[in-house]
C-alpha cells in the first residue's frame, strides 16, 4: 500500500469515477491509475468501486469506508507539509479565501489590505461563488477558509465560527413613499416589484420565509447576485431593491436611500468556515482576527477541536 494509490482512488472519486480525468489531474496515466487501484483491492482484499466492464460506476459498501480512511490519511499527509512548509517561511506562502461576492465586495477589502501590511509576501487569491460551492471548496483544500452568511453553517467536514452581524435595507428612489413610513411594513413593500438575491445568496431564504409567514406573494422582478446590479436597477426605477446592510454607502449611492428591515427579516450573521482538522498556518490566524475582532487563536483552536461547537456572537 502506498500513498499514489490512495490519492488514486480519492481522485477517482473526485472525478465522477473518471479514470482519464483522474490520471489528467494527478498528471499520470489512465492505465497506471487503474492498475494500481486493483492492486490495492487485492491489497485489502475487498473491492472499492463497483464496476460495469471495466469502466467503474460509484463506490461498494467497503469502498465508502475505505475512501473515508483515505480522506484523513491524505488530510494528515497536507498538514504535515503545511507544517513544513510554514516553519520553512513564517511570513510567506500562499492563501486561498472562498467567498461570496456581498462578502468580497463590501467586507474584505479593508480586511485584505490590513492583512498584506501585516504579510506583503503572502500570495492570497479570492475565489467567488454561492454558499455551497465555497463550502465545497474548502472540503476538496481547494481554499484554507470561506466566508459567506449562515447558509454554511452545520454543513459536514466545516468548522464555522460567527463574524459579525447585519440586516437587510430596503432601497428606493429619492422620493419613493415608502420613505414616509420609519418602519414599514411586510404588506407594503410586498405592494411593489421587487428586486433582490438570487436564492443561494445574503440571507434570501429569510426574507421568503417572512413573506410566506404572513401568505403575501412576492412580485420578484429580478433577481442577482451582486448588489450592484440590483442598486443599478433600482436606479432606473424598475422597483425597490432588498440588499445586505453592508453593500449601501450613502456616499456612494447618492441617488438611493435605504431603509433597515431587520425588524422584519431578523438579523443574519456572517460566518468563517476552515476544514475540520486542517492545519491552519499562523497568518490565516491573523486574518480571522482582523475579520472578526471577536475571535483569536485560542478561541479558533478549541473550536476546531471540538470545544466551542455552540460558540456564537
Amino acid at each position: 500500500m502506498n500513498l499514489h494509490q490512495l490519492r488514486f482512488v480519492r481522485e477517482a472519486v473526485r472525478q465522477n469515477y473518471n479514470l482519464t480525468d483522474a490520471a489528467k489531474a494527478l498528471f499520470t496515466s489512465q492505465p497506471g491509475v487503474s492498475k494500481a487501484i486493483i492492486e490495492l483491492e487485492e491489497e485489502l482484499g475487498v473491492d472499492i468501486f463497483t464496476r460495469h466492464g471495466k469502466r467503474i460506476r460509484g463506490l461498494t459498501e467497503p469502498g465508502r469506508l475505505v475512501l473515508q480512511s483515505v480522506e484523513l490519511i491524505m488530510q494528515e499527509i497536507d498538514s504535515l507539509k503545511r507544517i513544513g512548509k510554514e516553519y520553512a517561511a513564517q511570513d510567506s506562502g500562499s492563501f486561498t479565501i472562498a467567498t461570496t461576492h456581498t462578502q468580497a465586495r463590501y467586507t474584505l477589502p479593508k480586511v485584505v489590505q490590513a492583512f498584506m501590511v501585516k504579510f506583503p509576501k503572502v500570495r492570497l487569491s479570492l475565489l467567488q461563488g454561492n454558499p455551497q460551492q465555497i463550502a465545497e471548496m474548502v472540503q476538496r483544500d481547494q481554499a484554507d477558509l470561506c466566508i459567506a452568511t449562515e447558509s454554511i453553517a452545520g454543513v459536514t467536514g466545516l468548522v464555522t465560527l460567527p463574524c459579525y452581524q447585519w440586516e437587510h435595507v430596503v432601497v428606493v428612489a429619492p422620493d419613493h413613499p415608502l420613505l414616509r413610513t420609519r418602519q414599514p411594513t411586510l404588506e407594503e413593500i410586498a405592494a411593489f416589484p421587487i428586486i433582490t438575491y438570487d436564492g443561494a445568496f445574503a440571507g434570501r431564504s429569510k426574507i421568503d420565509h417572512a413573506f410566506a409567514l404572513r401568505g403575501l406573494k412576492l412580485d420578484v422582478l429580478l433577481e442577482a447576485i451582486d448588489a450592484d446590479v440590483i442598486k443599478t436597477y433600482v436606479e432606473l426605477g424598475m422597483g425597490i431593491g432588498i440588499i445586505a446592510g453592508m453593500a449601501f454607502d450613502a456616499e456612494r449611492d447618492k441617488n438611493l436611500r435605504a431603509i433597515p428591515v431587520g425588524h422584519l427579516f431578523g438579523m443574519n450573521v456572517s460566518r468563517v468556515a476552515v476544514k475540520q482538522g486542517a492545519y491552519l498556518r499562523s497568518y490565516i490566524y491573523t486574518f480571522i482576527e482582523l475579520l472578526a475582532p471577536t475571535l483569536n487563536r485560542k478561541l479558533i483552536e478549541q473550536a476546531m477541536s471540538g470545544e466551542k461547537e455552540n460558540y456564537e456572537l
